[in-house]
């Protein structure tokens, strides 16, 4: 009875510890990790794995929901609710498609969308790369400089330039 009890104890203890953490995320950590789960969708379109894009997708959906837009600024509050409808139906269409040209339509106001949200916000962490489709037309975000492009994939994989280059913020 008192390995039960101890047991018990034990797993509210860890309950509540989770819940803590899960309280304790930041605006920067929640923004930077819509972005990470985006490079995700990024690099599955750039594979030409449409499973793995809409798989990507469903994180990203999750990442964005996650936020705690409570803890913005006004400004920044503002700046997360004009943008956070927009990611979250590219990313649902994305994530509800197997159709790899459907996925990309998408995709392209993703990145659209979700780099006007990261220079607004100013909380990116780490570089970013804003790359430039001269065939498409259309931008993107990449975690690296090289260019690989999500909107032509394999047919055309380094088709494309580095627009902009978003240091990390410091505060």
């Amino acid at each position: 009875m008192k390995n039960i009890k101890s047991l018990i104890i034990a797993l509210i203890v860890l309950t509540s510890s989770t819940q803590i953490k899960a309280q304790a995320v930041t605006t920067s950590t929640a923004v930077n990790n819509v972005v990470t789960a985006y490079y995700g969708v990024k690099n599955a379109l750039t594979a030409d794995n449409n499973n793995l894009a809409q798989t990507n997708a469903k994180a990203l959906v999750a990442a964005i929901t996650a936020v705690p837009m409570d803890k913005f600024t006004a400004d920044q509050h503002k700046l997360w609710m004009n943008y956070s409808t927009k990611l979250q139906f590219d990313s649902r269409h994305i994530s509800e498609s197997s159709a790899l040209d459907h996925q990309r339509e998408h995709f392209t106001s993703l990145s659209k969308n979700l780099s006007e949200l990261v220079k607004g916000l100013k909380m990116n962490t780490a570089v970013i790369y804003e790359q430039y489709c001269p065939m498409k037309k259309a931008t993107w975000l990449s975690e690296t400089s090289d260019i690989k492009n999500p909107y032509y994939g394999k047919q055309m994989l380094t088709c494309g330039k580095v627009t902009e280059t978003l240091n990390p913020v410091t505060k």
